[in-house]
């Protein structure tokens, strides 16, 4: 069975709790989200909080998709690297934001949201009384 030598920790966390900001984006199905939707939705978000908040981006694109060109037969090795991906699963917080109410917040993320091409929810940090 194929496994790493050794690990720094048995089990690995699943990213689904709001860590830095008040309010975030969680994915709601697998996908891959492309390094373009990314950025897409990056700047979506930061025209909204017009230099107000503050946003952190929780997800990396570092798995490469490779492409064949246009009518080209088979064989002949795996395709040039055309774009990089992150794979999300769903429970994923892609984005968070804090320094907003929640009114904008929420505008934004459903403008970020368009951006990307999976099913999203907008979630709040739970505040203890």
């Amino acid at each position: 069975m194929l496994m790493p030598k050794r690990v720094k920790y048995r089990k690995a966390q699943r990213g689904s709790t709001l860590a830095f900001g008040e309010f975030g984006l969680k994915a709601l199905e697998p996908g891959w989200v492309t390094n373009r939707q990314i950025e897409a939705a990056r700047v979506s978000l930061a025209r909204s909080v017009k230099r107000g908040g503050k946003i952190f981006i929780r997800i990396f694109p570092d798995k490469p998709v490779t492409k064949k060109p246009a009518e080209t037969r088979m064989g002949k090795g795996k395709g040039n690297p055309e774009f990089w991906v992150a794979v999300v699963k769903p429970g994923r917080i892609m984005y968070e934001m804090e320094g907003v109410d929640e009114a904008t917040a929420k505008e934004g993320f459903r403008l970020a949201a368009q951006k990307i091409g999976i099913k999203t929810k907008f979630v709040t940090r739970v505040r203890a009384l």
